[in-house]
């Protein structure tokens, strides 16, 4: 077919695009910028209209949009016009994983180092929400099995559209509550058709929510606090790695730091045992390198490290930031600075008050605009609200070399260059803190 995704620059759309195209699907697509992702899709072979427009389509089989797409858009219009079948992504995941055994991973965190973990552990194509360093992509293609190991996404309700063979739950915290109307009910029960979609269901016994599905036919539940023993957090070959011990199977190491990084193994080892002995488990494992934007130390010299995280809710950010923690004492380092890019100004209200108590323990704390991914802005008074940390607020931040300068009403306000460094948030930070914006 011939296959046009619009806003194919976001990570869950170039993921399906990309897997089209190794299919042998003649893809095209669109977006408003050039970005490095972009960049990476032409040099596929795959033709990028930038921005948006009519002249984009023309004998296309089939359009696919992102959530955020309007039906004002010129492309979308443009393929009505001529009777093209227009889709949401949610709609075209029944299309494109129809006849997939599909090992579908949810949960308001930790989705993608969970899928990147089985991807790690598991032969099988794969669609993740982030890029494995593994192997350099979000998306890896395999036809020698019907295997696909996917990162579903709840924030539009495409999860419950990705045919899952087994249904890997982390969490069913509250999240994206504007999709769902902040509708708890509607919310959660969500989740109970997506679980119960599935053959084979792995879940997380200590989330409130999932703990009520007691009665869930053939689960496999991980008790986090009895099942994982005797976490430690070593270093190998200068990189962080958490060790732990997981019921009686004896000890895996994994890439990373925390306990949520032995939650999301411990999950990813009970999927892959539906088909895998547990030796090749231990040992495949080995070959998760973490993801991009997820702890990905981006700078490392003697004196400070340099790291670039995607954490831009409070639960996210208060685990990653335990990890760093661990991660600056192992390295010997007395200050840690956390430089935030609120994501939303929707999130940042309706969790402020986590977000105010994520940072402790931060030696500084520096606060960048909200990146409002199209929402209008709200007041918020980050000064009163934060008012208990050593707080910067900046316009933005610059990088050079492995330091960090701080950039307010364009003047050079000061300079970081020592220490742990991280970023957290899921905007333009990750490539300002990179030093390519």
């Amino acid at each position: 077919m011939k296959i046009h995704f619009i806003g194919i620059g976001g990570i869950g759309i170039s993921g399906l695009a990309q897997y089209m195209h190794f299919k042998g699907h003649e893809v095209s697509g669109s977006d408003i910028k050039e970005t490095p992702l972009i960049k990476k899709l032409i040099k596929m072979g795959i033709k990028i209209t930038i921005p948006h427009s009519s002249d984009a389509i023309s004998d296309q089989e089939l359009v696919v949009h992102s959530a955020i797409i309007r039906p004002d858009n010129p492309e979308v219009k443009a393929a009505k016009e001529r009777g093209i079948e227009v889709l949401a992504r949610r709609e075209a995941l029944l299309k494109i994983l129809e006849d997939r055994k599909v090992f579908s991973v949810a949960g308001a965190h930790g989705k993608s180092t969970t899928t990147a973990i089985l991807t790690a552990i598991m032969n099988g194509s794969a669609i993740i929400g982030a890029e494995s360093k593994a192997f350099g992509s979000n998306v890896r293609y395999d036809d020698s099995t019907d295997i696909m190991l996917f990162e579903a996404d709840e924030s539009d309700g495409s999860f419950l559209n990705s045919n899952p063979y087994c249904a890997i739950v982390i969490n069913a915290e509250p999240e994206h509550m504007e999709y769902y109307d902040y509708n708890y009910g509607h919310f959660y029960d969500s989740y109970k058709t997506f679980i119960n979609s599935a053959k084979y269901k792995v879940l997380n016994a200590e989330d409130p929510f999932l703990s009520s599905l007691v009665d869930t036919q053939n689960v496999r539940w991980l008790y986090p606090s009895k099942d994982i023993k005797n976490i430690e957090y070593v270093l190998i070959n200068n990189e962080p790695h958490t060790r732990f011990e997981f019921r009686n199977f004896g000890y895996f190491h994994v890439w990373g730091f925390g306990k949520h990084i032995a939650l999301d193994a411990a999950l990813a080892i009970l999927a892959a045992l539906e088909s895998m002995d547990i030796e090749e488990i231990r040992t495949n494992i080995l070959n998760f390198k973490g993801i991009k934007k997820r702890f990905d130390i981006v700078g490392a010299e003697n004196d400070s490290v340099i790291i670039d995280d995607y954490g831009h809710h409070p639960t996210e950010i208060k685990a990653t930031f335990e990890s760093v923690k661990e991660y600056a004492k192992l390295k010997g380092f007395d200050k840690i600075t956390a430089i935030w890019q609120p994501h939303k100004y929707s999130r940042t209200i309706d969790n402020l008050d986590d977000f105010i108590t994520c940072f402790d323990g931060v030696d500084e704390l520096i606060i960048l605009p909200v990146w409002a991914a199209s929402e209008a802005p709200r007041d918020i008074n980050f000064v009163e609200k934060f008012k208990r940390y050593n707080l910067t607020m900046a316009d933005s931040i610059q990088r050079a070399n492995n330091h960090i300068t701080v950039i307010k009403d364009a003047q050079n306000m000061q300079m970081i260059d020592s220490g742990l460094i991280i970023g957290f948030g899921a905007g333009d930070i990750t490539y300002q803190i990179r030093g390519i914006a």
